[in-house]
């Protein structure tokens, strides 16, 4: 994983060391001071010191090291499955694909060892914490036909989640462009004007408390979309580490310490409360519009129900 900052001007000539514990100011200065030993790094791949100066403008590259590969959820539901495709409702935790911290733990190695390497393949892609539907094909004519679908944008895609506040609109539009975040973590989007177009569609389904639950729609398929465009509308989804209250400093936390009782106490739960709902597709041998629906996972009903109205 890699962080990247840029020094504002009120801070050239400052220690590095300073600078990042300024940049994650839960660290104490000791932990900063370790984590630039360990972590910091030029652009030529060289190690730097807590003691050097940092200059306006540059940008600080922090470099984690890959984790043991940790325990994922080992089971999912099969929703429907034919000759030409398999529709599976992925637990929440489980990565669909292979990264530099999943290999063995994932959905595709999960459907490779239950229907071999001629099996169906997965045909999209959806967020490792988000639970729900999940299209796969057989490899060859099926899965190009799907894939295609997803790519081409004519698959219906809906969404549940539970969100900080009470949005008082029935119903909206997000239309934000989005882009990847200029500086922090290289993982977030943010909305920016120059970004690619994005748009999502919510509606509200009810209102408990300090928290909404919405359905979204989304039109385009930009990563993080609905992450990033519920937390633009000051909604952030509950649970949600790099889009929370806390912008990043909540997924920087849990990299370093794991889920502890006080950051599930901020986040309002262990993962982010977003499930993919229902999933509307074209056969690929038929042509028939086929819809698939995983009911809101278990833990999200639990959260649900734990609202006072």
């Amino acid at each position: 994983m890699v962080l990247a900052f840029r020094v504002p001007n009120e801070l050239d000539g400052q220690r590095l060391d300073r600078f990042v514990h300024w940049r994650i100011p839960r660290l104490t200065r000791e932990r900063a001071n370790e984590i630039v030993v360990h972590c910091a790094y030029r652009d030529d791949g060289s190690r730097r010191v807590p003691s050097e100066r940092v200059r306006a403008g540059e940008i600080v590259l922090l470099v984690r090291e890959r984790f043991v590969e940790p325990e994922t959820p080992q089971e999912f539901g099969v929703l429907y499955q034919d000759d030409a495709i398999t529709v599976v409702d992925k637990p929440a935790g489980l990565p669909v694909h292979p990264s530099a911290t999943y290999h063995k733990n994932t959905l595709t190695s999960m459907l490779r060892a239950r229907w071999g390497v001629g099996g169906p393949h997965i045909c999209h892609r959806l967020d490792r914490e988000t639970s729900g539907v999940v299209v796969c094909a057989i490899p060859g004519p099926d899965e190009v036909a799907v894939k295609r679908q997803f790519e081409t944008r004519v698959v219906d895609k809906e969404y549940l989640a539970i969100v900080r506040g009470r949005v008082d609109a029935d119903e909206m539009r997000i239309d934000r462009p989005l882009r990847r975040a200029s500086e922090g973590l290289h993982l977030r989007m943010e909305p920016h004007d120059e970004g690619l177009p994005a748009l999502t569609e919510l509606r509200v389904v009810e209102r408990r408390g300090d928290r909404t639950l919405v359905h979204l729609k989304p039109h385009t398929g930009r990563q993080h979309q609905l992450r990033v465009h519920l937390a633009a509308i000051g909604h952030p989804i509950v649970g949600d580490k790099l889009y929370g209250p806390g912008t990043s400093s909540e997924f920087v936390e849990w990299v370093e310490t794991g889920m502890t009782d006080s950051l599930r106490d901020r986040l309002g739960h262990e993962r982010h409360a977003l499930h993919a709902y229902r999933c509307t597709i074209e056969h690929p041998r038929t042509g028939a519009r086929m819809t698939f629906t995983a009911p809101l996972a278990s833990d999200l009903e639990a959260l649900w129900s734990s609202v006072e109205p």
